[in-house]
């Protein structure tokens, strides 16, 4: 058992304003799931979490991959029942040691954050993009009502992805390399929740779960355990 910190990241694919919607959904399953287990959760951007916990990253590191939605949208006239599809990227938090990011490759803007946070944050210019030059990476970070605290909370989510990037790359080129860590990868459709059938399915071991509602409120405690040992 160790306290490990973790950034999830979900965002729509397929499917348009619905993939977004659902994203939005997701990132609130787990919002609510973190809460549920007393888990220390931090909302970083309107798409990302940063969670800390024991054996938190663990855990949940196989929720990285595509969740697919079936149900009817509620801009849906006729009734019907749409698929639409968003991705959940689970990194963990990489010491600056491990990747070490040259200042001259970054471009770094400053904005007005939008949405919740009162008036100072939107204001003044809190928050942050980063642009990594050589690989393209961009990433923001936009909740906290300091600068230099989003700018910190960037660069965090920042090495995490480089050290994803670099882990796909051996994968790619290395015959039978293992990631030390081990993580799904964020291209594999993971899961189906389909609403008019009240149920939930991860097609990684092939199991049901009723009481979608449930589940997507954030009482994710039976998939997690089941599937946490997924290698």
């Amino acid at each position: 058992m160790e306290n490990q910190t973790l950034f999830l990241e979900v965002r729509g694919a397929t499917g348009g304003d619905e993939a977004k919607i659902w994203a939005q959904d997701l990132l609130r399953m787990y919002l609510r799931f973190a809460n549920r287990n007393n888990l220390k959760v931090t909302q970083i951007d309107e798409n990302t979490l940063k969670i800390a916990g024991v054996d938190v990253f663990d855990n949940l590191k196989n929720e990285s991959g595509v969740h697919r939605v079936q149900r009817i949208p509620q801009t849906e006239k006729r009734g019907r029942v749409h698929t639409s599809t968003a991705t959940v990227a689970v990194l963990p938090e990489i010491k600056e040691s491990e990747v070490s990011i040259n200042p001259q490759d970054l471009d770094i803007q400053f904005y007005r954050s939008g949405g919740h946070g009162g008036q100072n944050v939107n204001k003044v210019s809190t928050a942050v993009r980063l642009t990594h030059k050589p690989t393209g990476i961009v990433v923001t970070a936009q909740t906290e009502r300091f600068q230099e605290q989003n700018r910190i909370n960037a660069l965090s989510i920042l090495r995490a992805k480089l050290w994803e990037k670099e882990e796909e790359r051996k994968m790619k080129e290395v015959s039978g390399y293992r990631s030390k860590i081990g993580r799904g990868m964020r291209s594999e459709k993971i899961r189906t929740y389909n609403f008019p059938q009240n149920r939930v399915t991860d097609h990684r071991i092939n199991k049901s779960w009723g009481n979608l509602d449930s589940i997507v409120d954030g009482n994710l405690e039976k998939i997690i355990e089941a599937t946490k040992n997924i290698v």
